[in-house]
């Protein structure tokens, strides 16, 4: 709707990145306020979620392409243009990313697993709710045209050229769909962890909760850069998602004992 907040000659403000900015410091904050409630060094925390964003940035830009390689391959100096660089990148790319550079960082920082994913669990789902609100801005991650009267019509031509979208045509609002569900698991998230009874409830619910509605979700995206799996039988992202729903189900059945030893006299000051 609104790609740009303001505009002085070549230069302007996007509002996908100032949105997105907001959603990582939110989501960092959140992290860093539930980190001595679970027994954990706020700042190893912080640094940590730094590291995951940018890991996540390069996952999410990666998948982007190699899910349209044909496209990127033909016109290889589109990797480093300029629309490419705004363009958000597939989500699922990020997390894939993410996770393992943070696991990486965990195991080398001795730091407990379960425990430290929970602790970031509510604050992605926050981070990832208002960073929608800027794919809607943008224009980006588009759903299908619809008959409903929820349909949202496009009609801003700088986001028809840097992403794609279809001007002038109702679409499922699918940017705003996404950045509800993940808003409502924020509040179970947040709710869960102070009435946490095993390590690995939270991030496992959050798996199992956003990898529910993502699935479904995709049904209704119309835009073409989340690849195809099984001769079409669904996307790249909804694999994914269908991992994430049974990674979150492993987690609750397994219920792993609630481990919470003392705060490092470091961490106290």
């Amino acid at each position: 709707m609104f790609p740009q907040l303001f505009h002085i000659g070549n230069f302007f403000l996007p509002t996908y990145g100032l949105l997105v900015a907001l959603g990582v410091i939110a989501g960092l904050t959140m992290t860093a306020k539930l980190s001595r409630s679970q027994n954990l060094d706020p700042e190893q925390n912080w640094n940590l979620g730094v590291l995951a964003i940018l890991a996540a940035i390069i996952g999410a830009k990666a998948l982007l392409f190699v899910n349209d390689w044909s496209y990127y391959s033909s016109h290889p100096g589109e990797i480093f243009s300029l629309s490419t660089l705004q363009a958000g990148g597939v989500f699922s790319g990020g997390v894939i990313a993410a996770v393992l550079v943070s696991l990486w960082y965990i195991r080398r920082h001795h730091m407990p697993v379960l425990r430290t994913c929970d602790t970031f669990a509510p604050g992605l789902a926050l981070g990832h709710a208002i960073g929608r609100i800027g794919c809607f801005a943008a224009g980006c991650c588009y759903g299908k045209p619809t008959s409903h009267f929820w349909g949202v019509t496009f009609t801003n031509a700088f986001a028809h050229e840097r992403a794609g979208t279809p001007l002038g045509v109702p679409l499922e609002p699918t940017q705003l769909i996404e950045s509800a569900v993940e808003l409502v698991n924020f509040f179970i998230l947040y709710w869960m962890i102070k009435n946490k009874k095993f390590e690995g409830q939270i991030i496992g619910s959050y798996l199992f909760l956003y990898g529910f509605a993502r699935y479904f979700i995709e049904f209704l995206r119309g835009d073409p850069e989340r690849g195809s799996m099984f001769n079409g039988a669904m996307t790249g992202t909804q694999f994914i998602a269908i991992l994430m729903v049974v990674a979150g189900g492993i987690l609750w059945m397994r219920r792993a004992p609630l481990r919470l030893p003392s705060l490092p006299k470091t961490a106290r000051t």
